[in-house]
This record gives C-alpha cells, structure tokens and sequence, in this order.
C-alpha cells in the first residue's frame, strides 16, 4: 500500500517498504500513517506492522489505514516452552518476509537479540543493509529501557535533571545505546506532574519519529542514487 503520494513519478517499485513493530496504542504509528496522508512523509510504502501483543489498538489503526497486519505473540512461545531467541528469530523471518529498507520499532516493548539484528547486520564501516531504528523517550546516555519517563521525572523531583528528551537512534544490542540520529529536550518545569511530563514527551515523540524516519529514507534514496 502506498501511504504517500505527493506529486512525483516515483513507481512504488522504487519507494522504500517500511514495517513498523508496536506493542500498545500505535500514536506513533499514528503520527506515520497521518504524516503520510499529508505529504509530511516522503514517499514510502508502509507495508506491514507486527505486534507483540495480539490486542494492541495500534493494530486496528493499521487496518484502518489498509495497511497488512501480523501478530507475533511472545506469549504464545512461552506457552510452547520455546525460547526468546526463538521468537526473536522467526520474528525476523516474518519482517524479511516483507522485504523492508527500513524497520521502524515504535513503542515496540521488547529487546530484540541477535537472533532478529544478525539478520539485518548494521555495520557502518559500509552501507547498511536494512536500517533499524527505535524511538526513546529519553536523553542519550540517560534512562535507557523501560520506565524512562518515570525515572526522569523522579530525577527532576531529586534536583538531578532540569530537562528530559526524545530520541531516535540506530538499533544494537545493548538497549537504547545506538547511534542517536535525532534529539529533541523538553524542558521539565516545576509545574509538571508525571502526566503533564507524559504528554509533553509523546507530543514532542510524533514529530520526532516522521523527522528521523524521513532522514532515514533520505539515507536510503541517497545510497540507490550511488
């Protein structure tokens, strides 16, 4: 399916196949599906979104956008005595199915092992393969994994931090610790509350994933052209 389509000759042969993973409410898928709508994506072809969990309502958006939908239950596995390397390997059969440039993790709550990144290598002494990229709702260096937001904002009440942020950067193993490709701070004030904090940060989370997701397919249009 095509989610974008300004005014060009592009083919969608030639747009770059994008698959989104979520595990919950899928505003960030949102934030692509409406920015492709409007031409504030580049042309592109969201073409297939996972879920780890078979009732997340990001994957009703995604069938409302008519875009094709899988879930991939880690509960299942664990029901099968199989092992997380397991999941995360057929995992990534399922996303190679879909011949991706890149791979967006959007509010996808799961570490991914090697059993999914070897099949994507990331080198970057060459030209990557298929990208991955994750949006954090954190500083580099600052709450990695789970529970960001949360831990930010007790660390404002402690006087530690006067700021929070987004970021997306590029998928490794270690959790959060890829190369950031786009930053944004949001300034916590003594106003704040954890919900006001929450919604400034997913607020400034839309705008910050269309942004780095366009840089990636700039990346990509960039290394075809070469």
């Amino acid at each position: 399916m095509t989610v974008a389509t300004p005014a060009s000759s592009s083919s969608s042969s030639t747009l770059s196949r994008v698959v989104v993973l979520i595990s919950g409410t899928g505003f960030n898928l949102q934030a692509l599906i409406d920015a492709s709508s409007t031409s504030g994506l580049l042309p592109s072809n969201l073409v297939l979104v996972i879920s780890n969990r078979a009732k997340a309502p990001g994957l009703d958006r995604a069938r409302h956008a008519g875009i094709p939908t899988k879930v991939h239950a880690l509960a299942t596995y664990r029901k099968a005595n199989k092992s997380r390397l397991e999941y995360d390997a057929d995992l990534g059969q399922l996303v190679l199915e879909a011949r991706p440039d890149l791979i967006i993790l959007a509010g996808f709550m799961h570490i991914l092992s090697t059993s999914f990144l070897d099949l994507f290598p990331q080198d970057s002494s060459s030209t990557p393969g298929t990208r991955i990229i994750n949006l954090h709702p954190a500083l580099p260096g600052q709450f990695d994994g789970i529970q960001a937001i949360e831990r930010a904002f007790e660390a404002f009440q402690q006087g530690k931090i006067t700021k929070t942020g987004v970021m997306v950067h590029r998928v490794v193993e270690t959790v959060d610790a890829g190369e950031p490709l786009l930053i944004k701070e949001v300034d916590i004030t003594p106003e704040d509350d954890l919900q006001s904090l929450e919604n400034k940060i997913h607020n400034m989370e839309y705008s910050t994933l269309v942004e780095a997701t366009n840089m990636m397919l700039l990346e990509i249009q960039a290394d075809r052209s070469n």
